[in-house]
């Protein structure tokens, strides 16, 4: 019996995925729930586990767009499994035999051209130092007799504009996924289509560098999880949410939904690009509560286990360019949301503190915001709540009991 294998639906709203890669090929025998391709849709990339036991037959290559619902191969559940477990199945119908090509004599070869004085020829002398240069000897005008290439001109000699260095000039081509493709048109749609400006300030990160410091260790060792940087960016951004719910809206049509939750998305690198998964309710968790949710998602995501519902309904973004180096730049928003918070990286600089110039842990942090409906006052001043509340986490996230925020 002959099993169609379908294309299921990743998710809502997706009519079609494209083959990213086969991990089986024609007449192999695969164990049910054995993942035997990866595909992409415009959110994520998932694995394809077979639905039966037998031998597979492909239907569909690598780089395919299939839609839902459509065959993409065929197992034959009646197939004995091979002895050995790793032996490939017989296939059903022998390779057609390719005729052996009778070799033919090789090409006279072409008589070597004699060198002699003719325009264009080098001197031994002026050969060394045109290849210490990288330069060829056709591009030079030779001034010795008929033409010849002498020391005197090599040494004049200057590469001309444009011209290729020795080394290698190889290039490649490949496909981009169906994720890619539709992230590089996410963000063009955002550039394009809303009103996107970027404020900037600074955070001294001394005072959480402390509190790190004291109770990293008694930290992980209760909770099994790391006191990260992330937890406090992520409830100092649910308090300034709330202090400026218009940073927690976005524009549907000619309306504006503003949220009473915040769904914190957090972008992650993982190996088929970046993506996006969402923190439920970040309002309601404790410390513990996020670094536990942050880990979770992004070994998910790391692991290619993400889902697509894991992926969708964030209500405000946090991206950390610092941990690859970046000291500053103008993250692009998330869609449909309307603004995301950059962190980048620390470094130790000069600041005032209390009339002293003192060195200290600075980060600089970047919001881009949708200006169609986030004011320049709304947007400086969401910034300036992630900043005090940064720099003053003790008062402002721990109400002055770290022990008991911490759950110590």
């Amino acid at each position: 019996m002959a099993l169609e294998m379908k294309v299921p639906s990743p998710g809502e709203s997706i009519t079609e995925v494209e083959i990213a890669q086969w991990l089986v090929e024609t007449g192999d025998y695969v164990e049910k729930d054995q993942a035997i391709a990866e595909v992409d849709s415009d959110k994520a990339t998932l694995e394809l586990p077979a639905e039966a036991s037998g031998v597979i037959t492909l239907m569909a290559e690598e780089g395919d767009a299939v839609a839902v619902g459509q065959v993409v191969c065929l197992i034959d559940t009646d197939a004995a499994k091979p002895e050995g477990g790793e032996a490939k199945a017989e296939a059903a119908s022998e390779a057609p035999k390719v005729e052996e090509k009778k070799e033919e004599a090789p090409a006279p070869a072409a008589p070597a051209k004699t060198e002699t004085y003719a325009t264009g020829t080098a001197s031994p002398a002026a050969k060394k130092v045109l290849a210490e240069k990288g330069i060829d000897a056709s591009q030079v005008q030779g001034t010795g007799r008929d033409g010849r290439i002498t020391k005197a001109d090599a040494l004049d000699a200057k590469p001309s504009m444009g011209t290729p260095g020795p080394g290698s000039r190889g290039e490649s081509r490949k496909k981009l996924s169906m994720l890619r493709r539709k992230v590089a048109e996410r963000l063009v749609s955002v550039k394009n289509e809303t009103a996107m400006l970027t404020t900037f300030n600074e955070v001294d990160m001394q005072p959480i560098f402390d509190l790190r410091s004291q109770y990293k260790e008694t930290f992980k060792s209760k909770h099994g999880v790391s006191l990260g940087f992330m937890s406090f960016f992520t409830l100092a951004c649910v308090r300034a949410l709330k202090l400026f719910p218009a940073v927690n809206s976005m524009i549907d049509g000619k309306e504006m939904i503003s949220f009473d939750f915040q769904d914190i998305s957090i972008a992650v690198s993982g190996p088929k690009g970046l993506m996006v998964p969402v923190i439920r309710n970040a309002e309601n968790l404790s410390f513990r509560g996020v670094e536990s949710e942050v880990k979770r998602l992004a070994i998910r995501a790391r692991e290619g286990q993400i889902t697509v519902d894991e992926m969708t309904g964030g209500t405000f973004t946090i991206t950390n360019g610092g941990v690859f180096g970046s000291m500053l730049s103008t993250p692009i928003i998330n869609p449909p949301q309307s603004a995301i918070l950059g962190m980048h990286n620390i470094v130790e600089r000069p600041i005032v503190r209390d009339g002293q110039i003192v060195i200290a842990p600075v980060m600089y942090v970047a919001l881009s915001y949708d200006h169609r409906i986030i004011d320049g006052k709304e947007s400086v001043g969401f910034l300036v709540a992630v900043k005090e509340a940064l720099e003053n986490p003790q008062e402002l996230l721990m109400d002055n009991n770290v022990t008991k925020a911490l759950e110590l």
